[in-house]
């Protein structure tokens, strides 16, 4: 495999986008070695479809799209970020909240910290933000 992989896809800031995004990293991650039914194949979807819907749910309609970027370096480190132009970056609500939605950098940080891995955002140079998480790359050993 190369030192360096990467690919990205752009799509409208539309709720139908969410499914087509995690769509679009499993089959990425398929291709480079990650079984679709691994563990970590599904803690992946799960935050890349958080990351997607963060990116739709909470830009009010001022990001008409959102950018989806996968890199894999040396085999070692897989990074997924998601690109909006909303200049806001995401908010940790405190845990007394009690609301319906708005937990899913919670649920975001503590996958990837599950994992080994770190959440980091990035500002854009047109004003928006980059959510990235990078996590160690863990392929099974194919026999």
């Amino acid at each position: 495999m190369a030192d360096h992989q990467e690919v990205s896809v752009t799509l409208p800031s539309d709720p139908a986008s969410v499914p087509a995004a995690r769509r679009y990293v499993a089959e990425v991650l398929a291709e480079w070695g990650l079984p679709a039914d691994s563990e970590a194949a599904d803690v992946i979807r799960l935050i890349v479809s958080e990351l997607a819907t963060n990116a739709v749910q909470h830009t009010f309609g001022q990001s008409p799209t959102f950018t989806v970027d996968v890199q894999l370096d040396r085999d070692e480190q897989l990074r997924i970020g998601v690109t909006d132009s909303h200049p806001r970056w995401p908010q940790r609500l405190p845990a007394a909240v009690q609301q319906d939605n708005g937990r899913g950098m919670v649920i975001i940080r503590s996958l990837t910290a599950e994992c080994g891995g770190r959440l980091s955002v990035t500002p854009t140079a047109e004003g928006g933000k980059t959510v990235w998480i990078a996590l160690p790359w863990v392929v099974p050993v194919q026999r």
